[in-house]
């Protein structure tokens, strides 16, 4: 059964997913980069299939004829963009032996 790679829902599909077709429960792409079980980000272009076309946006939909949709449950950790949270993390790893 595929899952959702963004928030972790279980998905009720067979199949490969159509291009704009999104999660019910998040309103992601689900026939993306992040959701193939292709996707390797050490690989070149980050992706396992050599013959690929670079897709610069993960996250999104795509054309892409290699898609294998990920059987698994991988959510991706969510970058924070509050500058303040970056700021506390810094600040964390270079505390005077506290």
């Amino acid at each position: 059964m595929p899952f959702c790679w963004k928030c972790g829902n279980e998905l009720k599909i067979s199949g490969k997913p159509e291009r704009k077709e999104v999660c019910p429960k998040c309103n992601s792409y689900l026939r993306c980069c992040y959701n193939c079980s292709l996707y390797d980000p050490i690989a070149s272009q980050k992706c396992r299939e050599p013959q690929v076309d670079l897709v610069k946006d993960k996250e999104k939909a795509n054309f892409c004829e290699y898609f294998i949709f990920s059987s698994y449950r991988k959510v991706r950790e969510q970058k924070s963009s509050s500058k303040d949270d970056v700021r506390k993390k810094w600040d964390s790893l270079f505390k005077d032996g506290e």
